[in-house]
């Protein structure tokens, strides 16, 4: 919601005035100096929005703003041509409302372009959310990032690399948004408070790793050509893509990165496949690429990769991993109720890479049981054992 700055306001007095903690202002406005704000400059403030509202007989701005749970003078900063004692009945108002639920639907099959509306409507609504793109698929769709937080300590989590666990996009989400929300009014999850870690943490998300692979398990075939008949064709000519866990050409994303690749690609199929294709060499997808150069860019402390199913929590590689690893995954697996797996016949994965490269924890996360993909009806229990994991990865 923006508001436009009068004489004498300042972030501070936004912030006693909405109950907002003034960090979040600050940085959903980096481009304003906080310390010389102009008369005129519009001023983002994170956690509201703007509604219309037309005057009854015998309202009055303090019984609009009484009903609304806000001060008087928060209508006055929304209305700054408004004389609070010549309303007219039907005249217009703006009045800022609170956002206090969620405001992403995840419970529903879940593409790309449910990923994008749910993603521009928070950044929307939370405009201190830092999001970019971190590279394109295959077929051109940019991949997002996003980041909250002020902290060193840098939390890397992604989900859908594979696209038939596109289940675990909408868990991300729904976190982001939970997180969000009680930022910006000074709540908690699980009775754990959220500010402090936006202080001392950095958050990064990549919601979905694979988009095009998620599209094409979720609505079928792309319209477009070559991708529509090459996955035909890699499909065996089979319209069930339930078993698909590829890019758009494929390659199994989670057996590109340079972790002995050259075991994994042995024993996988030698040509594209709708599963456990390795490709031609490591990172020669760009989402393996995107997500690689993120990380190398990045400081992560640790990673979480979301998959499905099994409910269990690989943490080990070759022997690479740090000892903390193992405090940190007893931890997810008290919240979680998932069983801690310290080493698995498995190689050229996201998380094998960043232990072997980095030596710092990395967490596969097997969310759910059953055949991949995970009916709907697994999203609610799925997403509290994994937000068990979340909240333990800022506060660990």
């Amino acid at each position: 919601m923006k508001v436009t700055v009068r004489r004498g306001d300042t972030l501070w007095s936004y912030s006693r005035l909405f109950q907002v903690p003034v960090q979040l202002i600050a940085d959903s406005n980096p481009n304003l100096n906080p310390n010389a704000l102009m008369l005129g400059q519009s001023v983002d403030i994170p956690g509201f929005v703007a509604r219309n509202h037309r005057i009854a007989s015998g309202e009055s701005l303090w019984s609009i703003a009484s009903s609304a749970g806000l001060p008087v003078d928060t209508l006055l900063l929304l209305n700054p041509s408004v004389q609070p004692n010549m309303l007219g009945i039907g005249q217009l108002i703006r009045v800022p409302s609170r956002v206090t639920s969620l405001v992403v639907q995840t419970a529903r099959p879940y593409d790309y372009a449910d990923m994008q509306q749910d993603l521009n409507r928070l950044a929307d609504i939370y405009p201190f959310i830092r999001r970019q793109s971190i590279g394109s698929t295959v077929m051109g769709k940019p991949i997002p990032e996003i980041r909250i937080g002020r902290g060193q300590k840098q939390v890397h989590a992604d989900a859908s690399f594979h696209g038939n666990e596109w289940i675990t996009t909408p868990v991300l989400i729904r976190f982001l948004n939970e997180y969000l929300l009680a930022l910006t009014n000074n709540g908690s999850i699980r009775g754990l408070v959220m500010n402090p870690f936006y202080q001392t943490t950095t958050l990064s998300l990549v919601p979905m790793v694979n988009p095009d692979g998620v599209d094409l398990v979720v609505n079928g075939l792309p319209s477009q050509e070559p991708f529509r008949s090459d996955a035909l064709a890699i499909n065996g000519g089979s319209y069930d893509f339930s078993g698909w866990k590829a890019n758009i050409r494929g390659v199994d994303l989670n057996n590109q990165f340079p972790a002995l690749w050259e075991r994994e690609a042995a024993r996988g199929p030698r040509t594209p496949s709708p599963r456990d294709y390795a490709g031609t060499g490591p990172l020669t997808e760009p989402e393996s690429q995107a997500i690689a150069n993120l990380t190398r860019n990045s400081n992560f402390s640790r990673i979480l990769a979301f998959h499905t199913q099994g409910q269990v929590i690989f943490w080990g590689f070759e022997g690479l991993e740090p000892p903390e690893s193992e405090t940190i995954v007893t931890e997810f697996a008290r919240v979680s109720g998932y069983r801690p797996i310290g080493y698995a016949d498995s190689s050229a994965g996201y998380k094998d890479w960043f232990i072997q490269d980095w030596r710092r924890p990395g967490f596969t996360i097997e969310a759910g049981l059953g055949t991949n993909p995970l009916p709907l009806s697994q999203l609610e229990e799925i997403y509290q054992q994994s937000l068990g994991i979340l909240l333990a990865s800022l506060y660990m």
